[in-house]
């Protein structure tokens, strides 16, 4: 094996020991393998988080400005609707949609405001759309990264949600996730579904029943892959609980009943010790478990109501926050054991401007957030806290739902009406463009290689210089 391959997967994670930079690298060669091209550079974007789950692309060089003319090296319009992002393997886009007659507004439409009841969809309140419920057909597509042209396209299920959703939410709001042989597309009660890369299903679970989201907000939960298994979150107003399935049969591995209420975060796998921990938000409390067997690890309280943003990671700490109804970010070492509130495990914590729905992001240990839905920016140092720069506004940015993202040398945010704005990735803040592309975007944006792949409220676009 290369020595340059050792040296891209400690860069993923500075700071690691021999051992865990060894157990990282083969845990990513295990999932990148087949997508490794071209000077052993990743030509894949597999998730909706990247490679390492902190958002972040170590070889891709997209473009920094574009218009709805410049530098577009394609867009197709997708049918139905989606805020899932899209994933990306070799010469494969892969993107999903829930198509039929929408009650709700799409990408851009009002903010969420508060609320009780409703789960069924009617009267109107705390941003669901009132009237009947709208029988959908749930898409898995496949495009060629070179063209745009469709490949194929997968019909997983047709049916009529049990209950509505929030106006700015839809029904395909879980990101797709792809290992370069399997594309798995999750659409929450609707099923898990496994397809290769020539669209024929390998297998589908059914079975984990109908979730009951917070005031009817809807679901929106990816699901993450890691080695031989892919983790599904399940966490509603009914019973909780995070399972590991085998990727390849979709039988369960193991299942963790978890004490939690809705949320919306997607698990976050870490080397630690001998071992994986698989970290999650929640409204309780922070937890992690061992990836092998699904034990619970540690916790620790102090989160916000109803958690939407998914944990990131740098040298060995964890960090994770949720900003609704409250404000709390903390960073956590990963030897802890049991309930770590008040313990050396406990790295830091600030109540200061927490993100809500948008994730955090982690670059050569800088911290990014977004204050609550706002564009509102903090720069923080993950191994202590301090404030590197921040809060500050970022211009063009007013609300988020997708995350920022960071591609050589700059970091992406994108706005609910889809204006992205891009500055450098470093210690201040320093602002190189502001672009748009006409349409609204609630779907983090996706690089790789010298392109960036963005889910419009209509299209899916792939700029490139």
């Amino acid at each position: 094996m290369k020595s340059d391959i050792f040296t891209k997967s400690s860069s993923l994670c500075p700071g690691l020991s021999l051992s865990q930079s060894i157990q990282l690298l083969f845990y990513v060669v295990s999932i990148a393998l087949p997508g490794m091209v071209k000077g052993d550079e990743f030509q894949h974007w597999g998730h909706w988080r990247g490679h390492g789950g902190n958002s972040v692309s170590t070889t891709a060089n997209p473009p920094t400005s574009w218009s709805e003319t410049e530098n577009v090296k394609w867009k197709v319009e997708i049918p139905g609707r989606g805020s899932g992002s899209p994933v990306i393997w070799e010469n494969r886009v892969f993107v999903v949609s829930a198509v039929g007659g929408e009650s709700a507004s799409g990408a851009g439409g009002s903010a969420e405001r508060g609320g009780k009841g409703g789960q069924k969809g009617k009267g109107g309140k705390g941003g669901r759309p009132s009237g009947a419920l709208p029988k959908l057909s749930f898409h898995l597509f496949c495009f060629d990264r070179e063209t745009g042209k469709e490949l194929w396209s997968k019909v997983a299920v047709e049916t009529t949600p049990h209950e509505g959703t929030h106006q700015t939410n839809g029904y395909a709001s879980a990101s797709p996730c792809t290992d370069g042989e399997r594309v798995f597309a999750h659409f929450g009660s609707r099923g898990l579904f496994c397809y290769d890369f020539d669209g024929a299903l390998l297998w589908s679970r059914t079975d984990f029943g109908e979730m009951i989201t917070r005031a009817g907000f809807g679901e929106g939960s990816s699901p993450t892959l890691a080695g031989d298994k892919i983790l599904v979150p399940w966490d509603h107003e009914g019973p909780s609980a995070l399972y590991a399935l085998d990727k390849k049969t979709g039988e369960t591995i193991w299942k963790a009943d978890r004490d939690e209420p809705t949320c919306w975060a997607t698990p976050l796998v870490v080397p630690s010790g001998d071992g994986f921990q698989v970290v999650m938000n929640g409204q309780i409390k922070a937890r992690a478990y061992d990836l092998e067997t699904g034990k619970e690890l540690w916790s620790c309280g102090g989160q916000t109501e109803r958690p939407v943003a998914s944990a990131v990671f740098s040298d060995g700490v964890t960090v994770i926050g949720s900003g609704f109804r409250g404000s709390f970010v903390g960073a956590f070492k990963l030897d802890g054991s049991g309930d770590i509130e008040g313990s050396d495990s406990v790295v830091w914590t600030t109540p200061d401007d927490a993100p809500d729905i948008a994730s955090p992001m982690v670059s050569q240990g800088r911290l990014y957030f977004h204050k609550g839905k706002t564009g509102i920016l903090s720069c923080l140092e993950v191994a202590t806290g301090r404030v590197l720069f921040g809060p500050e506004r970022i211009p063009g940015v007013n609300t988020t739902y997708a995350s920022p993202v960071a591609a050589g040398g700059y970091i992406y945010m994108t706005d609910r009406s889809g204006t992205i704005t891009v500055i450098k990735d470093g210690g201040t803040l320093e602002v190189v463009t502001t672009n748009t592309l006409g349409e609204g975007v609630d779907a983090t944006p996706a690089p790789v290689g010298s392109e960036l792949f963005v889910r419009g409220e209509r299209h899916l676009f792939c700029l490139s210089e």
